[in-house]
């Protein structure tokens, strides 16, 4: 039963942690829209970067789902 509550653990801190990521990738994607043609140059590139390294961080989120995968096995 432990292993069963560990990995619901491990399973809840990483909804949190997506749900921050989600939360700064559309942030950032509403900053990038309101401010596309006053930025400084240097800014929206390094947002472009963030958007794309979030969002990557949100489609493979890999871990979470192997993680509720072995909860079938318990």
């Amino acid at each position: 039963m432990a292993k069963l509550d560990k990995l619901k653990e491990e399973i809840g801190w990483l909804k949190i942690v997506f749900g921050i990521f989600i939360a700064t990738d559309i942030s950032l994607v509403a900053w990038l829209v309101q401010n596309y043609n006053k930025a400084d140059i240097f800014l929206l590139i390094i947002s472009f970067l963030w958007v794309g390294i979030i969002t990557a961080i949100i489609f493979f989120n890999k871990a979470a789902y192997r993680r509720i995968d072995k909860l079938e096995d318990l």
